[in-house]
């Protein structure tokens, strides 16, 4: 069986907005053996929509569009699939009921134009939207089923495990189908700490391209995730041999995978500090609070970030965090020592059991030759003790900013689980 995906919106052809309902689709439908055989991305013209409606549906026999279902002149997507069908649009009761009690509960006034969400191609169905306003649209045409969704992702992403992968064939189906399918699972490693070339050297034959499972390589913001792929007849069997893949890849590169998935590096982190019962505190100049605002992002932190301090300039690391006047005026504000002592610092005043200081030169301005932009040092505190790093990060400002970031609560997390902080590759450890 096979799919065609519709992303409808000029705010996607226009690069505003990146189309993540594609990928959340294709990896779902791969899932159940449906592949997707294109994407296609369509702006507010109606006749442009409605062609690619025609076109779709003959190509494939399910076809998911998502967006244009709003109430605005710009949301076109039910209109174009009312020319696709050659149907007129009818107004739907139970959806305009439920819009108005959607109004009503809020106390706010709705206005006209809402109603024209609640219209739909006569000889079509609706689909409920549990979390927004605008139902869904089910259709057949020439053919193919047709489903249009919103295209606001969590509204899509409820409609579609909702309503619509019920409808989608299942891995229970007979011997017959289950031969008609190929079944793709696919699973993502993420790792940070080391660059996607020296990930690549570490997989070695993994990365074999006639293998099944395959498996690459995607960088974003520092994180280097690696993508395992993994198609079979069979449900069970591709699940198999996805875990074993999964299993050979982390050994390789055991330390620098932190999760899998969406997990990020501070849900990381922050679980492992549960697990051992550690609280810690921050002490951040170039990243501005950057660590706080990542760690605080993550749901339950709060029972192991006691607090952070945000010292930018050389009299808020002295009279916040206690660092030594004569040591920034002897070493720079950008040195071992005052990392050091920022996080010695941090720990006297939260009473946490680790704290980590951050210094540098974020850019474009401030750089010297004996410290250029992208030079930061970043220190950890533990039991009286103290160990610092120097870091050499590439890129604009605030790709120093979000790497330093990161090595900091890699680092942290490297600490907790004993293992060599050399093994950061971006760094140098200075002598304790």
């Amino acid at each position: 069986m096979n799919a065609v995906i519709l992303s409808i919106g000029d705010e996607l052809v226009l690069g505003q907005t990146v189309d993540t309902n594609s990928a959340f689709l294709s990896e779902e439908l791969a899932s159940r053996g449906i592949h997707t055989v294109y994407h296609q991305t369509v702006g507010d013209d109606q006749s442009m929509i409605a062609d690619s409606f025609r076109t779709a549906s003959q190509a494939a026999s399910i076809v998911i569009a998502t967006g244009g279902l709003g109430p605005t002149e710009d949301d076109l997507s039910r209109q174009a699939l009312a020319d696709a069908l050659d149907a007129e649009l009818v107004e739907h009761p139970e959806s305009a009921d439920t819009l108005r009690a959607f109004f009503d509960k809020r106390g706010r006034r709705m206005t006209a134009n809402n109603l024209v969400q609640a219209q739909h191609p006569l000889g079509t169905e609706m689909i409920p939207n549990s979390c927004g306003t605008a139902p869904g649209i089910r259709a057949e045409l020439n053919g193919a089923t047709v489903y249009v969704t919103p295209g606001v992702p969590f509204e899509m992403h409820a409609m579609f495990e909702q309503s619509i992968a019920p409808e989608l064939p299942s891995s229970a189906s007979d011997d017959n189908a289950q031969t008609a399918h190929r079944f793709i699972l696919t699973e993502k490693i993420n790792t940070f700490g080391a660059g996607e070339s020296a990930i690549a050297l570490k997989l070695g034959d993994l990365m074999s391209r006639d293998s099944n499972p395959t498996v690459g390589t995607t960088v974003s913001d520092g994180i280097v995730s690696v993508r395992v792929r993994s198609e079979h007849t069979s449900r069970d069997e591709a699940g198999a041999m996805l875990c074993q893949t999964i299993d050979d890849v982390e050994n390789k590169l055991g330390h620098l995978v932190f999760g899998r998935n969406a997990v990020t590096i501070q849900q990381s982190f922050v679980e492992l500090l549960k697990e051992r019962d550690l609280t810690i505190a921050t002490a951040e100049s170039c990243t501005g609070g950057m660590v706080a605002a990542m760690l605080t992002d993550v749901s339950g932190s709060s029972a192991v970030y006691e607090g952070g301090w945000i010292t930018y300039s050389n009299e808020m690391k002295t009279k916040e965090l206690g660092v030594d006047a004569d040591i920034i005026n002897t070493h720079g504000a950008v040195s071992e020592p005052v990392a050091r002592a920022m996080a010695q610092g941090v720990i006297e005043q939260s009473g946490a059991d680790l704290g980590v200081g951050i210094t540098g030169i974020a850019g474009p301005t401030g750089g010297t030759p004996d410290k250029p932009v992208g030079t930061v040092w970043i220190g950890l505190a533990f039991n009286g003790e103290t160990e610092a790093m120097l870091f050499n990060l590439p890129g604009d400002r605030q790709r120093v900013r979000d790497r330093a970031a990161k090595c900091a609560i890699q680092l942290l997390r490297f600490h907790i689980l004993g293992i060599d902080l050399k093994t950061l590759s971006w760094g140098k450890l200075a002598e304790s």
